[in-house]
């Protein structure tokens, strides 16, 4: 009679998941309460209750576990956006664009204030420039590539790569409540609204017919 397999193996890998999760939501945690600078690796160790060495052996750095944070952030907007498919049949380019910007928008709110302290940080740490950009060209690339199916698209500049990248910075730090964008009081909703307008505008002229 053949012996069955050892569980253990199993139960060490769902272990170290235990403590990789520990880790990342360490990170979420405490940017709740300081910026990232502020973080070190031993305060998201002992937050997480994982000796520093447990530390090292799932991420290099707290940029690692920040990164996995974002990748985890695109996957839901890959989710959200069934990888960000064209515009339904029938569907309006305003609505389209109301449903993209809110899909955007309930991410940056799942991820809150992860994406929010990414962004204004950006211009100061070069490394969460790094991984934001790496966002950043991800969702350019796919909604470029998005607007190319569209037959009904007429963008306002023959660079839609340009175009889009802006399209989207300002979307993503008007999501990010950058007072820049939406002021120091002002509900961020009509921020957003604006944003919406903004791609409806760049991208089909300002157009509404049902179903060009």
């Amino acid at each position: 009679m053949t012996a069955e397999p050892s569980p253990l193996p199993e139960i060490r890998r769902s272990r170290g998941d235990r403590q990789r999760d520990a880790i990342v939501t360490a990170v979420r945690e405490l940017l709740q309460e300081r910026s990232f600078a502020d973080l070190s690796v031993s305060t998201i160790s002992e937050r997480a209750g994982v000796a520093r060495s447990g530390f090292y052996f799932y991420f290099d750095s707290k940029y690692a576990v920040l990164a996995v944070i974002v990748a985890d952030a695109m996957a839901e907007l890959d989710k959200l956006t069934h990888d960000f498919a064209p515009r339904e049949p029938g569907e309006s380019p305003s609505s389209f664009a109301k449903r993209m910007v809110g899909y955007a928008a309930i991410v940056y709110a799942s991820h809150d204030p992860i994406m929010s302290a990414c962004n204004l940080a950006r211009s100061t740490d070069a490394q969460i420039r790094e991984i934001m950009d790496d966002f950043q060209d991800t969702v350019v690339d796919k909604i470029v590539g998005l607007v190319q199916q569209d037959s009904g698209a007429r963008p306002v500049s023959d660079d839609l790569t340009a175009l889009v990248r802006t399209l989207t910075a300002v979307t993503s730090m008007t999501l990010a409540h950058d007072s820049a964008f939406v002021g120091r009081t002002q509900d961020p909703s009509a921020a957003i609204e604006i944003a919406e307008r903004l791609w409806l505008s760049a991208l089909w002229g300002g157009a509404d017919p049902e179903g060009q």
